[in-house]
Order: C-alpha cells, then structure tokens, then sequence
C-alpha cells in the first residue's frame, strides 16, 4: 500500500508522532486489541457490506489506530467507508488544534491497487476522547465484479500502512499495525490480533428447502443455526463472523414458512425472509407434522 495522506492538523501531528517520530522507543502495554472484518455474500455485479470491529479494547483508550484492509481489486471494488459508533468519541469538535473539528476517522479507498486505509487519530490527551469500547469502527460497502465467478472468494486481510518506520531519510517501511497512545514522550503500543473478512460470490440457485446450512439433508442444526441467525446475527446472520455463518443460499433454503401478511409467494411456502416460523416449520417436518416444506 502506497503511503497517503488522510489527515491534517492535529491528526497529521498525532499520527507522525505515533507512527514516525524517533524521539522515544515503544513500550509494550501489555495487552492485545482485536481487529476483525465480517464476512458477506453477494452475486456478481452486487453490493456486498462488512463491518470492522474492534475487540478487547484496553480501558486506558487507544489514541491512535492506523491499518489497512486489502483485496483483490479484479474480484470487488470498495465503493464507500462509514465511520463506527466507536469513533463517535467527541474528540473532532473537541481538539482546538483540528481543522473546524474534523473528523478523527479518515479513509482513503485505493481500487487501482485494492486497498482501503483506516484511521482514528486525535492530539487530545485527554482520553476519555480516545477510542474506549468494543464494537464497529466502520463499515465498508463495496460491489463484486461483474465477471466474478460464483464461489469464488475474495479475501479482505487487516494489513500495516506502508509508510517509513522513522521520519529519517533511509529507513525502513514499517511492518506493524500502529495501535496505542502517547505517555508524555513514550509511545505505548498494544499487541494486535487480526481476524481476516471475505467476500463469497453467490449463485443463483437455490437448494434442498430447509437445508440452512447447506449440508445437504434437513435436520435439526438448520433449526438451530436459523433460531442463532436471528438472535446473533453479527455472528451467525448472513455474511457473520462465524464460519458456520447463514450464507445467501442457505438462508432462502431455509425461508420455508411465509408471514401471509408480507410473503411474496404462498403463504406457507416462505418469501419473507428468516422468522422464527421458518424454524418451526422445520421442526414440524422432521416430527412427520407435515408432510413437505
């Protein structure tokens, strides 16, 4: 990723301290930050969104976090970068050194070499502006290539910037994601965990009705993992973390059931998305209730 230039003021005297400056070493916090990007599935030539989240947020704050997410730019293009509730902190309008209380989450989206940089930055010491809990940093929404095939996968892997390690002429490229804060002088820095996201390019069929997950036969897990899409969607919903995770096709196997109010086939043959009607349904089959889904 080629160096960019997404800040100013404050945030760009913040981030050259944090990141560049030589004045004193980094010493480790002690504790690990979780960065990680869900997953989603879309067709070819549709638009697809991830969350990045952070995780296992120390309580002393992070005042700075710059990384990157890379892809492959022939498989999907990013289209846009929405700042997480996590980075509503208070500090764009608080820091007086800012640019009229610009925003402390910037983006630059790179589709010519398939890379999007993200970064939360501030000159306040005052860390109650700092980034202080679990939970989206930002979203990204993007579209997959028209030419894509179906089941391939685009992966989004969390990388370090590409920038020089030291403001001195000659040095080397820095290899690490920046993630810490300022004591005085000393830069402190927290250990990183990186969960990688990706994009699976869906097909336009559909399966065997009920099969949630795609096993090929109908049993009590779709049960269960629709009854877990619904009450943890963030994990077990279309595009979730887990690698178990309700895909495009699995969920319209599964709407099997049909709200007669907003179905847009029958009624008892779905077309209203997950419910848990659709788990009942199910159960009903597998107890010989009904004789088909």
């Amino acid at each position: 990723m080629k160096t960019k230039k997404v800040v100013v003021g404050a945030i760009a005297a913040t981030m050259l301290s944090l990141s560049v400056c030589p004045i004193a070493p980094a010493v480790a916090a002690g504790e690990t930050v979780q960065i990680s990007v869900s997953s989603a599935e879309a067709k070819a030539g549709e638009q697809f969104t991830v969350n990045v989240s952070l995780s296992d947020v120390p309580s002393a704050g992070i005042q700075i976090l710059d990384f990157g997410v890379a892809y492959d730019p022939t498989l999907i293009t990013i289209d846009s970068v929405t700042a997480g509730e996590v980075t509503d902190t208070g500090a764009g309008s608080a820091d007086p050194t800012g640019s009229n209380g610009a925003s402390v989450f910037q983006s630059s989206i790179h589709n010519d070499e398939g890379s999007v940089s993200l970064l939360f930055t501030t000159g306040l010491e005052d860390s109650s502006y700092w980034l202080k809990k679990d939970g989206v940093f930002c979203t990204i929404t993007g579209t997959v290539a028209s030419t894509a095939a179906e089941n391939t996968v685009a992966d989004l892997k969390i990388i370090p910037v590409d920038r020089a390690a030291t403001d001195q002429a000659g040095a080397s490229q820095n290899d690490s994601i920046s993630c810490g804060y300022f004591n005085g002088t000393t830069k402190v820095s927290y250990e990183v965990k990186t969960n990688d996201g990706k994009v699976t390019v869906a097909g336009d069929k559909t399966g065997l009705r009920g099969d949630a997950d795609r096993n090929g036969s109908v049993a009590m897990n779709d049960v269960v993992l629709i009854m877990q899409s619904i009450s943890n969607k963030d994990k077990y919903g279309i595009g979730g973390a887990d690698d178990n995770a309700l895909t495009l096709e699995g969920a319209a196997n599964a709407d099997v059931a049909g709200d007669p109010a907003g179905a847009t086939t029958k009624a008892d043959k779905g077309g209203d998305g997950i419910s848990v009607n659709d788990a009942l349904r199910i159960q009903q089959f597998l107890l010989e209730l009904i004789p088909e889904l």
